[in-house]
């Protein structure tokens, strides 16, 4: 299926990001209240790794995605999970029936998406009173290594920006008028990388490939170029995982 953006080449190196919090992912099932056997639809389920962590805790998952390598990835990566089937679909157009679950997720994908229409498309297919969730896993700045490239990336892509991934997401899901009051919780987590896996995760970045054009593989170089000057076989990188939670009204 085409999107408006294409993740085919980007799919391999996808299968190196971080995992989300479990931490925070276990808040989100609280606040819902979701419980074994409650029907999931994960949005733009990619790689699987939103995906895999509903599935290992009981939940049935409906894994939607639209790029066939992605899928493929992802269909890989569950397959002993028998609680997982993957259909090919849009966050404004998931193909799934009406009213047919407890919580619709989207991981890392709500960004890409119409959210306009994708949480319309939530409301349709959600169960009277359901939850919807986005979230993302977003660096720390603050960091003195994710810092560094951050002036890396800055200095060979002029306004550089990460668009709508680390904006609030409050106002937009409360303009749908579909929702009750949202929830927003957030987690740290260590991801630990070796510098071959860590320059090759930079190869997934869509947001940066989109924004340096043909200075991508140049960005993705000087990136490599720094982290190998370390002269560490690992490095620690610290993640926030942030979470927007609401309650169909």
């Amino acid at each position: 299926m085409k999107t408006e953006w294409d993740y085919t080449l980007l799919a391999d190196a996808y299968l190196l990001r971080p995992n989300y919090s479990d931490a925070a992912i276990d808040a989100m099932l609280a606040i819902a209240g979701a419980k074994k056997g409650d029907r999931f639809c994960d949005v733009g389920a990619g790689a699987a790794h939103l995906t895999a962590m509903l599935a290992i805790r009981g939940l049935n998952v409906a894994a939607v995605e639209p790029n066939d390598a992605m899928r493929a990835n992802g269909v890989q990566r569950t397959a002993a999970m028998p609680n997982v089937i993957w259909q090919e679909g849009t966050g404004e157009q998931t193909g799934q029936i009406d009213h047919g679950f407890d919580m619709v997720t989207f991981g890392s994908s709500f960004n890409v998406c119409d959210r306009a229409l994708a949480l319309k498309e939530t409301a349709r297919i959600l169960k009277p009173h359901g939850r919807f969730a986005c979230m993302w896993n977003h660096r720390q700045l603050d960091d003195p290594i994710q810092a560094q490239i951050e002036a890396i990336i800055k200095e060979h892509v002029t306004g550089y920006g990460y668009g709508t991934r680390r904006e609030d997401q409050s106002a937009v899901i409360d303009a749908s008028g579909l929702f009750g009051p949202v929830v927003h919780l957030d987690a740290g987590i260590i991801h630990q990388q070796t510098i071959a896996e860590c320059v090759e995760a930079w190869r997934s970045h869509g947001t940066l490939a989109r924004q340096a054009g043909d200075k991508f593989l140049s960005v993705v170089a000087a990136i490599e170029d720094y982290l190998k000057s370390l002269n560490l076989e690992t490095i620690q990188i610290p993640y926030s995982t942030h979470i927007w939670i609401a309650q169909l009204a």
